[in-house]
This record gives C-alpha cells, sequence and structure tokens, in this order.
C-alpha cells in the first residue's frame, strides 16, 4: 500500500498566494449551441457546486468540475465528501519567490534506462480496482512517454478548464482584462463553474475550442455541442471527452516553448495551477514531497446523477526532486468520488518513486 502524502503545502514557482477574489456577476448570455438552448447568467442550473464560501451548494449546483472550496464539481454533488476532507497534515506555507522555470534537463528515468514509471506494481494495482483507469506520463527532459491501460476517451470533467484558459490565452495573451483574470483565477484556482461557463462562450465554445486542440496537436479530444444537455444536470462542458495523450499535448504548451503560447502566457497559467485551492490539491500530486513544485487541474462528475458512476480525474507537472514529468490520469465508472480519487493518489505516488 502506498503511503498519502499530504500536499497541503504544495509551492508553486510561479505563485503568489493571495485571498480569493469576489466573484463576478456573469453576462446574461442566451445561446443555441448544438441545438440546445444555454442561458448563462447568475448561476446556470447544474453548474458546478459552491460559490464563494467554503460550503458546498445543493447537487444541482455542482460539476466535478468544480468551483473552489468544494466547489470544483462538475465533479461534486452535497452528498459526496467535501474536497476538505480529503487534505491532512501539514499546514500551508507562504509561496516561495518566484524564479524563472528550469531548462528542462535530462530526468532521472533517463539516467536509469528510461524504465516504464507506471511499472508491473502500477499495472497490477490498477487491474485490481473498480472502473477503467487510462494514464499517459512524459518526461519532459527526455521526451519519453508511457501509458497506461486501454480505452474509449474519457469525459473530462473540470479539466476542461485548462483547455478552456489556454485557447483565452492564445487569443488574447497575457493582456486580459481585469474581468477576465478574474474569472481565469476563479476557474482554474477555484474549479468556478460559473467563471468556466462565461469564458467558454467568451473564447468560442466548441468550435473554438476545436481549432486551438488542433493546432495544439490534440486528436481525439471532442468539446461538447452543449452547456445544457438534455437529461444532464450539470455544466454540458464536462462531458468533452478526451484522452491522457491528448491531456499530455495541452500541457506541454505550458512547460516548452511553441508558438501557440508566449512565455508570459505559459507562466500565468502554471501560476494559477501551482496555487489551487488547498481542497483540490489532491490527485497527480498523490506521494509528490511538498517541497516540489506541482501544477495542476482536477474535475469529478456523477455521470449518471448518482454516487455510483464518477468519471474522476487530474493532469498536471511536477518538477523538482531530480523529477520534470507531465501526468496526465482520467478514470471512469468509480462508485464514489473519493474511490477515484484514491485511486488517483496511489497511481500517481507509484509514478512519482518510478521517476527516480
Amino acid at each position: 500500500m502506498v503511503v498519502r502524502t499530504s500536499v497541503s503545502g504544495m509551492r508553486g514557482r510561479h505563485a503568489v498566494r493571495g485571498s480569493r477574489p469576489p466573484r463576478k456577476p456573469i453576462r446574461a448570455v442566451l445561446v443555441a449551441l448544438g441545438g440546445c438552448a444555454i442561458i448563462a447568467g447568475g448561476t446556470v442550473a447544474g453548474l458546478n457546486a459552491a460559490g464563494s464560501g467554503s460550503q458546498p451548494l445543493a447537487r444541482n449546483a455542482a460539476i466535478g468540475t468544480g468551483n473552489g472550496s468544494p466547489g470544483d464539481r462538475l465533479n461534486a454533488t452535497a452528498s459526496a465528501p467535501g474536497p476538505t476532507a480529503r487534505v491532512t497534515g501539514t499546514a500551508s506555507r507562504a509561496a516561495p519567490a518566484r524564479s524563472a522555470r528550469p531548462t528542462p534537463a535530462a530526468g532521472p528515468a533517463a539516467a536509469a534506462g528510461g524504465q516504464d514509471p507506471f511499472g508491473a506494481a502500477a499495472a497490477s494495482y490498477v487491474s485490481g480496482r473498480t472502473g477503467t483507469v487510462l494514464a499517459a506520463v512524459y518526461d519532459v527532459g527526455t521526451g519519453r512517454t508511457w501509458r497506461l491501460g486501454r480505452g474509449q476517451p474519457q469525459a473530462e470533467a473540470s479539466v476542461i478548464k485548462l483547455d478552456v484558459l489556454e485557447t483565452l490565452l492564445a487569443q488574447h495573451g497575457t493582456g486580459l482584462s481585469a474581468s477576465d483574470r478574474s474569472l481565469a483565477e476563479q476557474m482554474i484556482k477555484y474549479s468556478d463553474n460559473d467563471a468556466a461557463t462565461s469564458l467558454w462562450y467568451e473564447v468560442g465554445g466548441p468550435a473554438m475550442i476545436r481549432s486551438f486542440n488542433a493546432k495544439a496537436g490534440l486528436t481525439d479530444t471532442a468539446p461538447s455541442s452543449c452547456v445544457i444537455c438534455p437529461g444532464f444536470s450539470w455544466p454540458g462542458w464536462g462531458l468533452t471527452t478526451t484522452t491522457p495523450d491528448d491531456q499530455i499535448a495541452l500541457l506541454r504548451q505550458l512547460v516548452t516553448p511553441g508558438l501557440l503560447l508566449t512565455g508570459a502566457d505559459r507562466d500565468y497559467a502554471l501560476s494559477l495551477m501551482e496555487d489551487v485551492t488547498p481542497s483540490q490539491r489532491w490527485g497527480v500530486s498523490g506521494g509528490v514531497p511538498a517541497q516540489v513544485t506541482v501544477a495542476l487541474k482536477n474535475g469529478w462528475l456523477p455521470l449518471q446523477g448518482t454516487d455510483s458512476d464518477w468519471q474522476v480525474n487530474s493532469v498536471g507537472w511536477v518538477s523538482g526532486g531530480g523529477r520534470n514529468y507531465l501526468i496526465a490520469v482520467l478514470t471512469t465508472g468509480n462508485p464514489s468520488e473519493q474511490y477515484g480519487i484514491d485511486t488517483i493518489d496511489q497511481l500517481a505516488a507509484m509514478v512519482w518513486l518510478g521517476m527516480r
């Protein structure tokens, strides 16, 4: 059994911590998207739970695409255990002074012969878990990728918010308006669904997300065609489907120079991901020492509106302790939200050790 390491003190290279900004009211919007009527204003029914407070809202306001404290819930329901209960151990520290991102160098995986960081133990662990687990790890220094599991693309839940952010930055750069910067911060640091819906519309919805993804090298991601979808209680953008490989391609835009995002864009996006609210610092940070930089985005979503079919995902960048890698884990068919979180935590801890 892998011992889970608390990440409540997770540090970031690019982040400057501060209090959560006040929620911005969302403009009323009436849009016909993919044949679905869409109304965004105030709180759209089914948008992730919890607003600016620390208490979760009613279930029909949640998505595991969350809002913040327990709000990242395209993922969450009021009856599910709140994310706060997952964080244990050390108290958070003040953020370290910002420093330049290190130049990628050949990592320990290469020095050790490029062994598979998943390994037999990880494969055995996953085979004993309920549901389907798909994962990929990319060594930034060597450019090598390892994969675990087979299956169809899975729903993104709140992980789609990273795609929305990168599309927004590609369109406007870091010269975002004060309003957009506030929405971006709420969307990534607190997984706020209302903010994500507002920015989803602003960037141009599925058509523009798809256009950005094609340029970024994503080949198996299908943006949802509706935000209010028939028979679904949460924001439909969480039903966008993807693969671990595509999420690695998206993360690579943030840690390697490219034509789509400037250095300032990348630093800005990473600063938000490194400073997510403590209740959401789980997943790919599992087993990673507190002094190591972790930039992540998580998502969780009850696909059938019950506690029997949870989608739980985590993607991010881990840098420090002689390691520099990207990791994406998608899990579906989980009997509960916490079950999926535990699966990713344990798998991530195995990867951390395997990347020595």
